[in-house]
């Protein structure tokens, strides 16, 4: 499959799981929890500044947005978990949203992109995620966002110790730096390889 990133819109912004895309496309959809990066790799993979809204207050985005990538794929954002100001009603809705996400759109779902504050390692909450993806024989990979972040010998502890992870024995890696465009390549090369 060809894929050009650079054709890329946001096609529906469901806050609802009744306003999901009804075609068969296939879907990738990206978690993490607020602030991780997720709009900021959509907008790298894209070629665009701000498709995505980078939001400056973590845990805004409360809809699952899915963007039509040359008409034959959709990147699906998730909305972010694991932002402790939400209040628990807030995060029951958004919850569900997601969970009615696996579950209606399950057989379009390729594979998920898992990301992870390299800097901070997985959090509860990711490992709550990472548990589901393996529980649920999701395929997925991860990248470990802001990347440049860390100095060479930090970035090299964390990145043995993901690798050392058992909720990450045998999955993909890759490092990745929205401001540098590291690992933009290795992502979509992955992407392309799912789809194939």
């Amino acid at each position: 499959m060809k894929l050009d990133f650079n054709k890329t819109s946001l096609k529906i912004t469901a806050g609802l799981s009744s306003q999901f895309p009804k075609d068969q496309r296939p879907q990738i959809a990206m978690s993490g929890r607020s602030n991780v990066g997720k709009s900021s790799l959509i907008n790298s993979l894209i070629g665009r500044k701000n498709l995505a809204r980078v939001s400056s207050s973590p845990g805004k985005t409360i809809t699952i947005n899915f963007y039509d990538v040359n008409s034959s794929l959709y990147l699906v954002d998730l909305p972010g978990y694991g932002f402790a100001k939400r209040n628990p009603a807030d995060k029951a809705k958004w919850s569900a949203l997601t969970n009615d996400y696996f579950v209606k759109g399950g057989e379009k779902l390729a594979a998920v992109i898992q990301l992870i504050d390299l800097k901070v390692g997985p959090t509860a909450d990711d490992e709550m995620m990472l548990d589901f993806l393996a529980q649920s024989e999701i395929p997925f990979f991860v990248v470990a966002t802001k990347c440049d972040k860390l100095n060479k010998t930090d970035r090299a502890k964390m990145i043995t110790s993901l690798e050392n992870h058992p909720l990450l024995d045998g999955i993909k890696i890759i490092p990745f730096s929205s401001l540098s465009g590291e690992g933009k390549t290795a992502v979509t090369s992955e992407i392309l390889s799912i789809l194939s």
